[in-house]
């Protein structure tokens, strides 16, 4: 069964409050292409210029890595939250400045949403997806107000993205929550993007 967070005001629209946090999701591996670890260590250097907390996974290779590794680097502060089981020195960062060690996964991704005011997805594999997706449908529930980004790189989440089209034109998906996920190329234009997004008019699930 899907953990949730717990229920926000329910205001339809988030206020327009600075973002102080953002969760990233990513993957432990770099992936193929120089631009996947690259566009990791600009998001990182990105958040450290508008002073923005990073709130990740806790891993130590991959794009995790280069993204925390990219923030310490710029003077920026680094959360990392990660199930025991995985918390051993080959994979938990060593560096970070605050570590938090949870039983299972669905604490693991309670407590990143928990202490983030923005949620973003970079390329990664099925735990990035599981992720993203919980957090989209969280959204569409209500049982969250804080927006959801992709950064696209390489137009890697274009499929995904078709498929939500899709989704939506075979009536899967209702038309009001057909956009709520914020996706750019750009790491400079996701963030603020991100900061003046506003949800549905509606945001709370019904079935008439």
């Amino acid at each position: 069964m899907s953990s949730k967070p717990s229920k926000q005001s329910s205001s339809r629209y988030r206020e327009q409050s600075p973002l102080k946090s953002i969760c990233v999701f990513c993957g432990s591996n770099t992936g193929m292409h120089p631009e996947f670890i690259t566009t990791a260590m600009d998001l990182g250097k990105e958040l450290c210029n508008r002073n923005i907390q990073l709130i990740y996974g806790g891993g130590s290779t991959g794009l995790m890595g280069a993204l925390a590794n990219s923030v310490l680097e710029g003077g920026g502060h680094v959360t990392g939250i990660i199930p025991r089981g995985l918390a051993t020195p080959e994979v938990a960062h060593q560096k970070i400045q605050r570590m938090e060690l949870v039983d299972t996964m669905h604490q693991r991704k309670m407590l990143m949403h928990e202490y983030s005011d923005a949620l973003i997805a970079l390329p990664g594999g099925y735990g990035t997806f599981e992720e993203l997706l919980e957090a989209i449908t969280w959204l569409q529930l209500g049982l969250s107000l804080k927006p959801v980004g992709l950064l696209n790189i390489r137009g890697y989440y274009d499929p995904l993205l078709k498929q939500f089209d899709r989704s939506r034109s075979e009536g899967f998906i209702r038309p009001e929550f057909g956009n709520l996920v914020v996706s750019s190329t750009l790491v400079k234009d996701l963030i603020p993007r991100l900061q003046s997004t506003t949800l549905p008019h509606s945001t709370f699930w019904n079935v008439d």
